[in-house]
């Protein structure tokens, strides 16, 4: 096997993003959960290993991306991505920065670049400022994140908080002159000792320019936009047979655990449309009531009459009442571990078509599903594709899935991803 691109993402739905980028391209993709005891046996073009390290201690997020490097250097891959969300969201201490610094120096090299550019889901880089839509990274909603709240757009100052290394940036007006110029331009920063290297991208044809001056770079970290300019570099194009899945069916379910207000909204539109949702509570859970049990007994009659949703999304002030009871940490672990039981029981119960939204959720359901890879389909939303996956809490049959970025895809995502699968 030739691996033409290895991965590595700091979440669930932030592997399944890129991914699904990739397939788009062109490419065949597997996505691990975790790294791989053993060697990969499906033959494709890259692999996206997905790890739970955005938001855990620094020094056990470089631990775990160094020895997902060490399983994709040993597969052969040619070059390595390591790839972050289109929110840039981090602390100062990281993980970002650390996990760049720790993969460049694994690797040898004294230059890369990062951009969590992602126009297709409107995230854009301009003078180094991350915008979300059309306001600052700091205006969005964003500034309220529970574990990460992001209060400076200034994404070479938030990238030099995180790293020793020197960061610069390549500004719109070079990326708009193309390959050459971005080449030029990465000279010239390196001679004055840069080792990172913001790059401004407002438009996809920003990331497609982008793409040839990546190519035998040892190391690209970006968030998912960048997927889109790299496979060409390969030889590879955009071809549907790359996105092909089995054929699905079985009940359908939503389980979400993401506080965005993307998902608040898609939330609220899936019980206008009239389906059936339930809500949950994190203080009956600290109280001791086993709220998965009484999620299933609820659901189980409901299943044969179309998709339900069971969810824990709320708006910030709701999320830091329960914060300020619970803690921060025990708050999102103990509604993590509940939803993930949820989405357990709902499989063993004949659910073969699911939604997870969230990524700290995504990452603990399929877990608790027993999943161990993915293969990736097509898109319903930008950065958001169908899965399918050999489930062991499904008794080792098919599993087609999907993990929503909590901020990704349209109000009604819900219910469309149904009917797309359909």
């Amino acid at each position: 096997m030739t691996l033409l691109l290895g991965c590595i993402a700091d979440d669930f739905t932030g592997a399944t993003d890129l991914a699904n980028n990739l397939v788009r391209a062109g490419m065949r993709v597997v996505q691990t959960i975790g790294v791989p005891a053993q060697p990969l046996a499906a033959e494709v073009d890259a692999v996206v290993v997905a790890l739970k390290s955005r938001t855990i201690a620094p020094a056990d997020a470089v631990a775990q991306s160094l020895e997902a490097l060490a399983w994709l250097r040993a597969q052969g891959a040619r070059q390595i991505y390591f790839k972050y969300c289109s929110t840039f969201d981090s602390t100062p201490a990281g993980n970002i920065g650390p996990v760049t610094e720790a993969l460049m120096d694994a690797l040898g090299c004294d230059f890369t670049i990062a951009t969590p550019a992602f126009p297709d889901n409107k995230r854009t880089v301009f003078k180094g400022y991350l915008f979300a839509g059309d306001v600052l990274l700091n205006e969005s909603g964003m500034e309220k994140h529970p574990l990460t709240p992001m209060t400076d757009p200034n994404l070479v100052r938030v990238l030099q908080a995180q790293t020793k290394r020197r960061v610069g940036l390549i500004d719109h007006r070079v990326v708009a002159r193309g390959a050459a110029a971005i080449l030029e331009c990465i000279a010239a920063l390196r001679a004055e000792g840069v080792g990172i290297a913001i790059v401004d991208a407002v438009s996809n044809e920003d990331l497609l320019r982008l793409g040839p001056a990546l190519a035998g770079m040892p190391l690209v970290t970006a968030g998912s936009g960048v997927a889109i300019g790299l496979p060409a570099n390969f030889g590879i194009a955009p071809s549907a047979s790359a996105a092909a899945l089995p054929a699905s069916g079985g009940l359908g379910a939503v389980v979400s655990g993401s506080c965005s207000l993307a998902t608040n909204r898609q939330v609220q539109a899936f019980i206008a449309a009239g389906r059936p949702a339930l809500a949950i509570d994190p203080l009956r859970i600290a109280g001791g009531v086993d709220v998965a049990a009484e999620a299933l007994a609820w659901a189980e009659p409901l299943l044969k009459d179309g998709p339900v949703l069971v969810y824990s999304t709320a708006g910030s002030d709701a999320v830091k009442s329960v914060q300020g009871q619970l803690g921060v940490e025990e708050a999102g672990a103990m509604v993590e571990r509940t939803i993930a039981a949820i989405a357990r029981g709902l499989v063993e119960r004949g659910v073969r078509r699911l939604v997870v939204a969230g990524g700290e959720t995504s990452g603990a359901c399929v877990q608790a599903l027993g999943i161990a890879q993915m293969q990736i389909g097509a898109q319903i939303d930008p950065g958001v594709p169908w899965c399918h996956a050999q489930a062991e809490a499904a008794g080792g049959a098919g599993l087609h899935i999907t993990l929503k970025s909590g901020n990704f895809g349209g109000d009604d995502f819900f219910t469309k991803a149904f009917t797309f699968l359909e």
